[in-house]
């Protein structure tokens, strides 16, 4: 089975930057068992006390019980209804990014996406989309204006395998793979102001945070293993050894819309392992399919669609019990990282290893379209997307 991205091995030596912050604390840990402006402004409507307290400077919810609450069908802000209407999706083969127009399916442009460009990532402002890639040593970031769809100049920062933000939108998370380590830039000079490396989780990978925003959770894709970190220390607080295969390979983190769950896509155990709320205990595992990757939800949050990338098979579960309630087929795919339309009737999906994109109605799973691209697609985005705020990723909007 083939991993969402060859093990790299790096020198410890390259980790820090001198005089940056290190992570050497060692938590317990725990086996697996079977409309406002973000920023520190406050939305509108009341914050949810079923949360708690939330990091300071993250926006409250505009509802309780949803953490997607403002990202429902077609609620797009004023900020983005102007943006062009675009499926952008890298190639890490190919090296460049192509331009689907969703309403017509046709590819309708493509430009440069740096050396190995993995994910499209919209930007915690919503008004930058960044072509993130992660060959070292010429990796970096080119930002698209997310009005017109236009790129601009390459940016080069250390191994952007991902990218993500912090809660309060005042620095981005680079997540540099193949060093184990999280860098985190000034969002405003993009100079590195600290840096905190995890020797123990090899291929660390995708994250999401709790409801309140004070706890992080990251899959080390080639370690087998979750960390549980404190959002504002960075500080490891707890370790997940994942122990349903013995070489697990966690992918796609997501929190539930409800923020009770944590949902983990694993490609070797073939499903999903559910974590509580604050990533305190594993409660449950969910088979879906070989090679489960991404994780999406509905619109009304009511379903998750997790990809399984090795048997070219889409699972949808109900998210009020987490059961399995369908799967859909594509002949010969493999599904592998997307994002839902505005309104939430068609997922877009990367077709890994078959230099495609497919779009399913989200109401029956029937295959819309495949669309051919450029040689290995991988984290596409939707755009524009509804919401208030990124926390990065593809499609990780609250």
């Amino acid at each position: 089975m083939m991993s969402c991205r060859r093990l790299r091995t790096v020198a410890p030596a390259l980790a820090l930057v001198a005089g940056l912050a290190s992570c050497t604390d060692r938590g317990p840990t725990e086996k697996a068992d079977a409309a406002s402006t973000p920023g520190g402004a406050t939305a509108a409507g009341p914050a949810p006390t079923a949360f708690g307290p939330l990091a300071p400077g993250m926006p409250t919810y505009p509802a309780a019980g949803n953490v997607y609450a403002a990202a429902g069908p077609d609620q797009l802000t004023e900020a983005v209804r102007g943006d062009r209407s675009m499926v952008y999706v890298p190639n890490t083969k190919s090296n460049d990014v192509w331009l689907i127009d969703p309403g017509t399916y046709q590819v309708v442009g493509k430009f440069p996406g740096g050396p190995e460009p993995q994910h499209v990532v919209p930007s915690y402002d919503l008004r930058t989309l960044y072509v993130a890639s992660s060959q070292i040593p010429r990796g970096g970031l080119i930002p698209i204006d997310a009005r017109t769809g236009e790129p601009g100049e390459f940016r080069n920062l250390e191994d952007v395998y991902n990218l993500y933000f912090t809660p309060d939108g005042k620095q981005a998370i680079v997540v540099a793979e193949a060093y184990q380590r999280l860098d985190f830039y000034d969002l405003a000079s993009w100079q590195r102001v600290r840096s905190v490396r995890f020797p123990e989780c090899g291929g660390i990978n995708h994250m999401d945070y709790s409801a309140d925003g004070r706890t992080m959770l990251f899959s080390c894709e080639f370690a087998n293993r979750m960390l549980v970190l404190d959002t504002a220390s960075l500080r490891k607080v707890r370790e997940f050894r994942l122990t349903r295969t013995p070489d697990g390979m966690p992918q796609d983190t997501r929190l539930t819309p409800d923020g009770q769950h944590f949902l983990v896509a694993d490609m070797r155990a073939n499903g999903v392992y559910v974590f509580d709320g604050l990533a305190t205990r594993q409660t449950a595992f969910i088979p879906t399919g070989r090679g489960a990757h991404g994780i999406y939800f509905s619109r009304d949050a009511r379903q998750a669609y997790v990809t399984n990338r090795e048997e070219g098979t889409v699972t949808v579960l109900d998210l009020a019990n987490l059961k399995r309630t369908a799967t859909w087929r594509i002949p010969n795919g493999s599904p592998d990282m997307g994002g839902l339309s505005v309104d939430g009737k068609v997922l877009w999906l990367s077709g890994r290893f078959t230099d495609e994109v497919y779009a399913l109605n989200t109401s029956t799973g029937k295959l819309l379209a495949r669309i051919p691209v450029g040689k290995g697609p991988h984290g596409l985005t939707v755009w524009p997307q509804p919401g208030r705020y990124s926390l990065g990723h593809t499609s990780n909007i609250r």
